[in-house]
């Protein structure tokens, strides 16, 4: 395994930023499938130990991942580089695609693409699902884990943390009793760029404390400028708080986001809510992108002061500026600490358990995900993207054609249908 050069991983990186479609799910299995399969930049360990750490973090575990990877790979620089590439992308493509929704309405030709595109992403989730259910599944006690994780989440309903650190619990207490079910060879070393952390508590307190400052500087700024009441401090301040209370990821956040939205601030229309839910789910980057058109929206209703495009675009950029922050402090805090104990026999296998728990997480995902691609709302099977689907999944199964054809060909798929 050779590390690619900062100029080679910029250019993944790049390219990440226009793929990583279809949620959490798509961006993990796309990430896997380039990092670990094709380029073999990261060791599966280290990925997996990488994607344990994200999960038990609030905020969008994707974009934390490949944040992560990037400090893996290239240190500091890495982490940044691969973080802010990874969402930039989905900001220009869902300013422009916002901007015309409140303009003009629906693009046909637009849907038409994604349409396509969703069911290439979903064939790229159960691929990223087998391959990565094949590794961390290796005792009973993993599938048990597994089992437990996608039944709780898809059929109880329970809350994703409690899924996350249940299995935390039970790795913990069973590397010390049973350390035979818990660990194995996904958990053996694997180089990296950064392999020997080195940490004090004096570079985290001034990287927290200016993290920090960076975070708040544009709520302090506006709130100053436009008072406290206005539309942009609101909305800085409360994703600000969602921001640190989005445990279990976009899904999990969605509810609460869209109640406050809807019914406490009046921001927006629940039909706005959930076309903007529909864009985020059919462009690139994660999920939690609807901030920024609930952002844009909110300020192009409520633009005093300014034009309605001024104001949106300024609502777009504050409520994105103040989610995605603290989601990249966490990774330069927390990395090289989480490094440092990678081979630590207790967290070990406290991971191990979450790596389990993550594959029936991964699998709740999928399930969801496939039930809005193959049954969509008007009712009875889409042919179109069970047949693209299909067919996307048995080439990426049987050959090693470059994933980016395949996601172009999805959308010139839909968009060809949509002219039949």
């Amino acid at each position: 395994m050779s590390a690619p050069t900062f100029r080679e991983a910029l250019k993944f990186w790049v390219k990440l930023g226009f793929i990583s479609f279809g949620g959490p799910a798509g961006q993990i299995a796309i990430m896997h499938r380039e990092l670990v399969d094709r380029k073999k930049w990261i060791k599966e360990s280290r990925f997996l130990h990488a994607l344990n750490f994200c999960m038990l973090l609030p905020g969008p575990e994707a974009t934390q991942l490949a944040a992560y990877c990037g400090w893996l790979l290239h240190g500091v620089r890495g982490a940044l580089v691969a973080g802010i590439l990874f969402i930039v992308p989905a900001i220009g493509i869902l300013w422009g695609l916002s901007w015309i929704y409140v303009a003009y309405g629906e693009v046909p030709a637009v849907a038409a693409v994604f349409h396509g595109l969703k069911a290439g992403v979903l064939a790229i989730v159960a691929i990223a699902l087998m391959r990565v259910g094949r590794r961390a599944l290796k005792t009973p006690t993993a599938w048990a884990l597994a089992v437990i994780a996608f039944v709780g989440l898809y059929f109880l309903h329970l809350p994703f943390p409690l899924i996350v650190f249940g299995a935390l619990v039970i790795g913990f207490l069973g590397g010390r009793w049973a350390p035979s079910q818990f660990g194995g060879k996904q958990l053996e070393p694997s180089g990296s760029q950064v392999t020997a952390a080195k940490v004090s508590w004096r570079s985290t307190v001034r990287t927290g404390l200016l993290g920090i400052a960076v975070w708040s500087a544009p709520i302090v700024v506006v709130g100053w400028w436009l008072g406290w009441d206005s539309t942009l401090a609101q909305l800085g301040w409360f994703f600000s708080k969602a921001a640190l209370v989005t445990f279990g990821g976009a899904y999990a956040v969605l509810p609460y986001v869209g109640q406050q939205a809807v019914e406490n601030y009046g921001w927006l229309s629940a039909t706005q809510m959930v076309d903007g839910l529909a864009f985020a789910e059919t462009t690139p980057g994660p999920l939690i992108m609807i901030v920024q058109f609930v952002g844009f929206v909110a300020a192009w209703q409520h633009s005093s002061g300014f034009s309605p495009l001024v104001a949106a675009t300024l609502g777009a950029a504050i409520t994105t500026w103040v989610t995605f922050v603290p989601t990249y402090l966490f990774i330069l805090l927390g990395a090289p600490y989480v490094e440092r104990a990678h081979d630590d026999a207790r967290l070990k296998a406290a991971l191990s358990a979450v790596t389990a728990a993550v594959v029936g997480v991964i699998l709740n995902l999928t399930v969801w995900f496939g039930m809005h691609v193959l049954f969509p709302e008007s009712g009875g099977v889409d042919s179109f993207a069970l047949i693209v689907g299909l067919g996307a999944f048995l080439v990426m199964l049987w050959t090693k054609v470059d994933m980016m054809l395949v996601i172009v060909l999805c959308g010139a798929a839909g968009l060809l249908w949509s002219l039949v």
